[in-house]
């Protein structure tokens, strides 16, 4: 059963936090607690599972980024981690993760994004990575974007009578 207050923070969060010196503490204001309260009450709930993660979605476009790239790439399970490791350690690397293969159609595991503002700027960096990184080892591909789509934080809506908030 989920506290009604957590709710409500839930729901404070979810759009977003004000573009101000301490954001943190403008929402607890606005939920009539302590800067220090919310975010242990933060903690609490990604400890919980309820929040996975909070992050900052930068609008790349507008600045200038318009060559985006998703690096896909088939490495062996057992070094995924390691690799992604590496990877993961470049400025430019503004993504790095794991995910399930889909059979021969799709058979990658280790995804990477590259934002750039040309596409020969991405493809420098990408040759940077994979000669870093030892990646012209492992089959994949280097898929740029063809168009944007809107960018969001998960939203939360209310189910079972209110008892608990589901990412939709």
């Amino acid at each position: 059963m989920m506290d009604p207050f957590d709710r409500r923070l839930l729901e404070a969060i979810q759009q977003g936090l004000p573009i101000t010196p301490r954001p943190y503490a403008a929402i607890a204001e606005r939920l009539g607690i302590q800067e220090a309260e919310l975010i242990e009450r933060l903690a609490v709930l990604r400890r919980q599972g309820l929040i996975k993660r909070l992050g900052v979605i930068v609008r790349h476009r507008p600045l200038g980024y318009t060559a985006n790239a998703m690096i896909v790439l088939d490495v062996p399970d057992r070094l995924v981690a390691q690799i992604g490791g590496h990877v993961s350690r470049f400025g430019f690397v503004t993504l790095c993760y794991r995910r399930p293969r889909h059979g021969e159609q799709w058979p990658y595991n280790l995804y990477c994004m590259i934002h750039g503002k040309s596409r020969g700027r991405v493809l420098q960096q990408f040759q940077q990575l994979s000669d870093s990184c030892g990646l012209r080892q492992f089959p994949g591909e280097v898929l740029f974007s063809r168009r944007c789509f809107k960018q969001r934080g998960a939203l939360y809506r209310s189910c079972h009578g209110g008892d608990r908030a589901l990412p939709i």
